[in-house]
């Protein structure tokens, strides 16, 4: 994993973002969607936004936004709840790839938190993979930022992920349901990869959903999306100017 998220580096991409929260009726509060340019840092990547739209929702009536975060009153948690989630979503500067590491355990540092075992060989959209399930080593794992179970396939020639699916490993604790009247439901992230070249696969369609509850009167599903592509090779050039001995 390390070497290939290495390899991810110095690419510049096209990022789409979509954050939709719903009502517990299913009608629409608010929709962001983003579109980044993607450049590559020295430690990460930096995203510029060069492209946005947005609408909320109001008994049953829609309603255009023009800005990430826009209120369409004083107090609009909506709006401060998919500004923060779309910018975090994808947005990670310290991964090559904006993944959020900490959702995915198969980093070299994540992986001696969890515990892995083959579950089958298969043939997925043209590949050969593993099928490998993974879980935290105990329940005490929770606290240090290892909260997730799920199942990756990896590619057995470049020995690389090519699908990742994570959950929460034990949910919510019951007393922060009772006390705080807050509760998450079917929270779960899934993470698609493709082959550009030998040993260099990018992430292309990243994606999360879960069902929200605040203080007994708040209620929300949130789903994002997030879609890379346009990826091109970035072109480093270094112009040096002498100064003139003439003058």
């Amino acid at each position: 994993q390390t070497r290939a998220e290495a390899a991810r580096a110095g690419f510049v991409y096209r990022q789409d973002v979509l954050v939709r929260l719903q009502r517990s009726d299913g009608k629409l509060a608010r929709e962001e969607d983003r579109e980044y340019t993607v450049t590559p840092e020295p430690d990460g990547v930096q995203r510029e936004m060069v492209h946005f739209a947005g609408k909320y929702g109001v008994k049953g009536k829609e309603f255009p936004i023009t800005e990430p975060g826009e209120h369409y009153q004083d107090n609009d948690f909506d709006a401060d709840l998919a500004n923060s989630l779309a910018d975090d979503f994808g947005g990670d500067d310290k991964s090559r790839d904006g993944i959020n590491q900490d959702l995915f355990p198969l980093t070299a540092k994540k992986q001696k938190h969890y515990v892995f075992k083959l579950a089958g060989q298969e043939n997925y959209r043209g590949h050969e993979v593993y099928r490998i399930t993974f879980a935290p080593r105990s329940k005490s794992e929770d606290n240090d930022g290892t909260p997730w179970a799920g199942e990756a396939l990896i590619d057995k020639t470049d020995v690389a992920p090519v699908l990742i699916t994570t959950h929460l490993a034990h949910g919510v604790p019951l007393v922060v349901k009772t006390v705080f009247g807050t509760n998450l439901q079917q929270i779960g992230f899934k993470v698609s990869y493709e082959r550009f070249d030998d040993n260099l696969w990018f992430p292309v369609n990243y994606s999360g959903e879960m069902k929200v509850r605040l203080l007994f009167v708040y209620a929300r599903t949130i789903s994002m999306g997030l879609q890379n592509s346009g990826f091109q090779k970035a072109d480093v050039k270094s112009v040096i100017v002498f100064e003139d001995q003439t003058k």
